[in-house]
């Protein structure tokens, strides 16, 4: 950093009155800030790195105060990076403001084969900072474990369930991989037994199946992991916890269990079921269906949570999570990225594969094509549905995707008839005869928005979920 850059950067933040992510302020005024560890491991364990500046003071509105000796300064914060593991290599830079010295000292982000540094004074697991905002929180004991698992080549994907039992595989299952290996797998075709197979491709370890092998084809891998499944909810509202017109906190609510192929089919089931569809007229003069979410990015969503969640012991009580609000669409898994790839590089580079062997198990069952294909699908499919294109985050070790459906609403002819009708009072009922749909669809999709927006009021205000309630115009 040049003098002037780091000028530019003080003038920044006295105008924002705020820390970010990637700057802390330290007054040291009267002396070196004595525990640096904290921000100089968070610091280094982002990819971004920070930048710590000294002789500015957040509890006096932001003000030059300057340091007490920049040298001596230096020279200290320089021997509490020494007691980092790694240790971690500050770069210093000066500059007058207010007649006061300010010193920065840039801290890099370290490679992820390096992850976590830590302060060695208290160990690798107390000592270990990851930045949130503008805070420095302690990682949790599976953050640890994922910089390691990545550093020691675990595979959780082949790690044995003990109790599991091979005569409760799907043998139609079986049989058609088997196949599907001879057939693909032309070495292992010949003089090669099938419980061999098994062993080779990690469905199985000294004949006890593997947690890839369970979850492709146990009957019912709940059975031994109740939350390694898929929860969907679909909301009424834009927000977690927003209620209906009725009070109802869910339009619809279901647990999906069984195997990855019957999980990822259910799931898609779920979108389908819970989502609007909008009738068009082609070119043609044709009437055509279009769905709320393209379909494909929706499975191809899906499938990324279920080959590439975390599946360590320290997320398998952890179920993926589908959530379908009124304008998105939001899937999370356990296991933020793996490995040295970014958020900006996904689906521009291959990354590296934490689940290889269950990845190429559905390869070979033709339920993933496993060629890294899968997020520049979810892009392309909702450019072309003219849908904004996919988000996704990796945060305190989860991976989210949203989908948004473009803000999506019923046509404005309907919802002024339906204000319209609703002249004098109406009841649940008749509402849903006027439109022609479901229950939940019409008082979740259709009434709710208009009552938040004062175009229909309860006549119970009081009682919403009153038998005898009526909707009228506003």
């Amino acid at each position: 950093m040049q003098t002037e850059d780091l000028k530019k950067l003080v003038y920044e933040i006295q105008t924002k009155k705020a820390e970010t992510q990637i700057v802390e302020l330290k007054s040291a005024e009267h002396g070196c800030p004595t525990r640096l560890f904290d921000t100089l491991s968070s610091f280094s364990n982002q990819d971004e790195g920070g930048i710590i500046i000294f002789g500015v003071d957040e509890k006096n509105g932001y003000k030059v105060s300057g340091v007490y000796d920049a040298q001596d300064l230096q020279k200290k914060v320089t021997e509490q990076c020494k007691q980092m593991e790694p240790p971690v290599r500050a770069l210093f830079t000066m500059c007058d403001l207010d007649d006061k010295v300010v010193v920065s000292a840039e801290i890099p982000g370290v490679d992820i084969s390096e992850r976590p540094v830590f302060y060695k004074g208290v160990g690798r697991i107390k000592g270990s900072y990851v930045r949130v905002g503008e805070s420095d929180e302690p990682m949790s004991e599976y953050e640890i474990y994922s910089y390691e698992a990545f550093r020691k080549r675990i595979r959780d994907d082949l790690r044995v369930v003990e109790n599991a039992k091979m005569h409760l595989f799907d043998e139609r299952k079986v049989e058609d991989y088997l196949n599907a290996v001879k057939s693909e797998r032309r070495n292992l075709a010949k003089n090669v037994s099938d419980r061999e197979i098994l062993e080779l491709m990690g469905v199985t370890c000294e004949g006890v199946p593997t947690l890839a092998g369970l979850m492709t084809f146990s009957q019912y891998p709940q059975t031994y992991f109740p939350q390694l499944c898929i929860t969907a909810v679909s909301l009424p509202g834009t927000e977690m916890g927003a209620t209906g017109t009725d009070g109802e906190r869910f339009m619809d609510n279901k647990r999906i269990t069984g195997p990855i192929s019957d999980m990822l089919d259910d799931a898609v089931a779920f979108v389908r079921k819970n989502s609007r569809t909008k009738t068009i007229i082609d070119d043609n003069g044709k009437r055509v269906d279009k769905n709320e979410y393209p379909i494909k990015a929706v499975r191809e969503a899906i499938l990324n949570a279920l080959v590439h969640r975390d599946y360590s012991i320290h997320t398998e009580n952890v179920p993926i999570r589908i959530e379908m609000y009124r304008d998105r669409m939001e899937i999370t898994n356990s296991g933020g990225l793996y490995g040295k790839i970014t958020i900006d590089a996904l689906g521009k580079v291959h990354p590296e594969t934490r689940n290889a062997a269950l990845a190429n198990i559905l390869e070979l069952l033709k339920i993933t094509e496993n060629r890294y294909s899968g997020i520049p699908t979810m892009r392309m499919e909702c450019m072309d549905a003219g849908l904004p294109v996919p988000i996704f985050s990796a945060k305190h070790g989860e991976f989210k995707v949203i989908i948004k459906n473009g803000h999506y609403t019923e046509s404005d002819s309907l919802l002024e008839a339906m204000v319209e009708f609703c002249t004098i009072p109406r009841s649940r009922a008749e509402l849903i005869s006027f439109v022609g749909k479901s229950r939940a669809y019409v008082m979740g999709r259709l009434v709710a928005p208009l009552v938040e927006s004062g175009k229909l009021k309860l006549t119970i205000p009081d009682k919403p979920k009153s038998s005898h309630q009526k909707y009228v115009k506003g």
